[in-house]
């Protein structure tokens, strides 16, 4: 079993700048990849930015990239997203995922199945 927990969520405004952390534990020797994904009401969960372990290749959603950053930090077991220039079309609960799946087979780094474990979730709001 893999436990996560993110933190980092809140009220901005356009513009500002937020930084989410995901920290890991339990059987996470294996992982292959950890990711970001986000969720507003009513639709569907949406991939942000992944990252790689062996060699920490980053991916990210087109609608990021430029103002997202994934990174990792190996000795605490944790992600970060740094969030720069939010626009209100970023407020959503954003949750960390994390995978021992090599994509493959249909299944890539932007999609929710790939992944076996998720937290919770932190909530992003950004106002106009």
């Amino acid at each position: 079993q893999v436990q996560l927990v993110e933190s980092g969520g809140g009220l901005v405004q356009a513009g500002d700048s937020l930084r989410l952390s995901c920290a890991a534990s339990g059987r996470t020797f294996n992982t292959y990849a950890m990711g970001w994904f986000r969720q507003a009401p009513g639709k569907e969960r949406e991939f942000v930015a992944a990252i790689r372990w062996i060699d920490s290749r980053t991916y990210y959603a087109d609608s990021v990239k430029g103002r997202f950053t994934i990174s990792r930090d190996n000795a605490r077991n944790t992600v970060y997203l740094q969030m720069n220039n939010l626009k209100p079309e970023d407020t959503a609960g954003y949750y960390c995922a994390i995978t021992p799946q090599v994509p493959g087979y249909g299944l890539g780094y932007d999609q929710p199945k790939l992944y076996h474990y998720w937290g919770q979730g932190t909530q992003v709001t950004v106002s106009s």
